[in-house]
């Protein structure tokens, strides 16, 4: 019997390396043939190795997961695709067919368990695909619907020495601008991420983070209380910190109820 293959796409060194392990200690009897950090990375390795399996991050520059899977589809022996994602979406449910999973990060030992007993049966039954031009045609309309737009963050991947922490969402405090990167603020303390404010905000989901400075975004399930001096000045504290955030008065308005 043949040993199956696959390749790993995935931008971040350290979330790569853990994905590797995870897949190699669960599925030794299959061969990582390749790993890249973007999407026309995985689209060489796919052409030079002609995997069986590609796990595929959903955000990754130069080319996201879901074009490198469209443009996979409609190769003339594409593998079987396993997206592995840090955002929620309503098109989850779709990807989860018998043709696409997906993987959410951090990726728990058991969901990937079940997701690689799911390839062994589609590798064992490769005659009973359905046509491939359908996966191509379904990812396409999933890109043409604004879904990689409409992911919103479950993690926030921030670095720490030679270490990437993972911060859910919900933990977060509030993201201030510091330079050319971003501080995450939690209870717990302070971690920084380098992204624009602006494609951070693209991120976020708005009824929960709310900008309230040039250069801040505050979690507002967090807000312990808010209020205003002699001078009108609005100022945030955040449950768990001593800090007071200022408000703009661009963004007072939000206040106005409490």
């Amino acid at each position: 019997m043949s040993t199956h293959t696959y390749i790993i796409a995935e931008d971040e060194p350290l979330l790569l390396q853990a994905l590797a392990t995870q897949v190699a200690q669960q599925w030794p009897d299959a061969r990582c043939v390749a790993t890249a950090s973007n999407g026309i990375e995985a689209l060489e390795a796919a052409a030079k190795y002609d995997p069986d399996v590609a796990f595929l991050d959903v955000r990754m520059p130069q080319c996201d997961g879901l074009e490198a899977a469209r443009q996979l589809c409609l190769t003339a022996h594409p593998p079987l695709i396993v997206f592995v994602t840090a955002y929620d979406t309503y098109a989850l449910q779709a990807f989860d067919t018998e043709a696409i999973d997906y993987l959410l990060k951090p990726v728990d030992a058991e969901r990937l368990a079940r997701c690689i007993e799911r390839l062994k049966s589609r590798l064992r039954h490769t005659g009973d695909e359905p046509p491939i031009a359908k996966l191509a045609d379904r990812i396409t309309r999933l890109l043409d619907n604004g879904v990689g737009s409409k992911e919103k963050l479950r993690y926030v991947r921030a670095g720490a020495g030679t270490t990437v922490k993972l911060i859910p969402i919900q933990e977060v405090l509030w993201f201030e601008v510091q330079d050319k990167y971003i501080t995450v603020a939690t209870r717990e303390g302070d971690s920084v991420i380098r992204i624009s404010l602006r494609d951070l905000l693209a991120q976020l989901d708005a009824k929960m983070f709310w900008q309230v400075h040039r250069g801040t975004v505050v979690n507002s399930q967090h807000i312990d209380l808010a209020k205003r001096d002699e001078l009108g000045h609005l100022t945030l504290k955040l449950k768990g910190r001593k800090e007071e955030l200022p408000v703009s008065r661009q963004f007072a308005h939000l206040f106005k109820q409490m």
